[in-house]
């Protein structure tokens, strides 16, 4: 067997090929430990009984996971005719892993239920499946006909992707955060460089990154290209794990795997970084922005929706108003994050200086509602995404940063990092 990165030494588990390997570019079949979907069921079961016919069932019911986060909660009757099709689907087929509306983004709440494993293969019908890289697992974004087929059959075929090894030297300085790790990462590999790629991360001081840093950086892999996005498991991932008992041996890559590329990112110079209009790879540090004004701030999604990124906004909006001519939005991640927002006296905080608390859910963030722009509106957001049309018109721009810029420029009215 050759010398396996950490993406082959999991899929050749998932393949039941674990003592020949698996070779890069190699067609195998894999069976997933969970397949993930969201509001999306709907279309997906209408496929499903396509390909088994109307008394069809799923493979396994224990390994279906779906979360209603897109349209929570649903702003027109056809997306809540879709939640009524995909919870009449999960009765009749007896899906055990179903969450509803308020429960949270599919991203967060898979791990949170214990659902994520380490040295896994997590597929999703969402791009940013890629977070679940964050607890050592492979999450694989697929599209919907394959869910369908994974729901039916239980396994899929995958190409085994080259991989990008990333070593990050040194450690981040103070305010500068895991969204401006990635961020840079993307500005300098290109929204294209890891195109159905694994990327891995390593570097001596990457214990420091805990796991909401890994679940960032993961998660906008798929900004990137990538089709994983992997943190080997170590003590952060095990202090994670203890929750749930996994017994599980630590991968990681040998020594000579082989890479397709190499880079290395030294995090102690790295400042805040801004992905401005229209693509997530046009980023510039934020001290080089001119001033620019905004409408709206959004706090939360599946990329910077979690209590760590709240705790951040709290601590700079405690005491302050946001400026009159600024919307904040504020979307935790889960209902478990709002418990402990709740808990720690954030929403408090966060609604003192003027912010509007949303459901645990996707928001404005996929641009149906919640919070969506209007023409020649500018926003500054904490999301993944901020592509033309991204929050609901093709005539309004997105800035992406951390949540700690967006929580300064909510209170500047301008996107800024300086102190308020």
């Amino acid at each position: 067997m050759t010398e396996q990165t950490l993406i082959q030494k999991i899929l050749a588990t998932a393949a039941g090929k674990t003592e020949e390997g698996v070779a890069e570019n190699e067609i195998v079949f894999v069976s997933p430990h969970m397949t993930l979907s969201h509001d999306n069921s709907a279309a997906i079961s209408k496929t499903f009984y396509q390909i088994t016919g109307s008394d069809g069932k799923v493979w396994n019911p224990n390994r279906i996971f779906i979360d209603l986060d897109h349209a929570v909660p649903p702003p027109d009757y056809k997306k809540a005719e879709n939640h009524k099709i995909i919870r009449e689907f999960v009765k009749k087929q007896g899906i055990n892993h179903f969450y509803d509306c308020g429960s949270g983004i599919c991203h967060q709440v898979l791990p949170e239920e214990g659902l994520v494993p380490p040295n896994v293969v997590i597929l999703g019908s969402d791009s940013h499946t890629t977070t679940h890289g964050a607890f050592g697992a492979a999450g694989i974004p697929i599209g919907r006909t394959e869910t369908a087929s994974v729901w039916a059959i239980g396994e899929t075929w995958l190409k085994v992707p080259e991989t990008m090894k990333i070593t990050f030297e040194n450690y981040l300085p103070k305010d500068v955060y895991a969204k401006d790790i990635i961020l840079d990462i993307i500005g300098h590999i290109s929204a294209d460089g890891a195109t159905y790629k694994s990327i891995e991360f390593y570097g001596k001081e990457i214990d420091k990154l805990a796991i909401s840093d890994r679940m960032t950086i993961s998660n906008m892999s798929a900004e990137a290209g990538a089709k994983a996005g992997i943190f080997p498991t170590d003590k952060i991932t095990d202090e994670w794990n203890n929750q749930f008992d996994f017994k599980y041996e630590r991968l990681a890559a040998d020594e000579d795997a082989n890479y397709e590329q190499e880079l290395s990112f030294d995090l102690a110079d790295l400042t805040p970084r801004v992905a401005q209009p229209h693509k997530v790879d046009n980023v510039v540090p934020v001290e080089d922005l001119l001033r620019t004004n905004i409408d709206v701030a959004l706090l939360g999604t599946c990329t910077n929706g979690r209590i760590e990124d709240l705790r951040v906004a709290a601590d700079i909006l405690k005491e302050k108003k946001i400026d009159p001519n600024v919307r904040l939005l504020v979307y935790p991640a889960s209902r478990k994050i709002l418990h402990q927002a709740i808990k720690e006296e954030i929403l408090e905080i966060l609604i003192d200086a003027g912010g509007q608390i949303g459901i645990p859910a996707c928001g404005p963030c996929l641009g149906e509602y919640g919070g969506t722009l209007a023409p020649g509106e500018t926003a500054i957001s904490t999301a993944n995404r901020n592509f033309r049309g991204r929050m609901g018109t093709r005539d309004a721009k997105i800035y992406l940063a951390n949540p700690a810029v967006v929580s300064k420029s909510a209170v500047a009215g301008y996107i800024t990092n300086e102190e308020i």
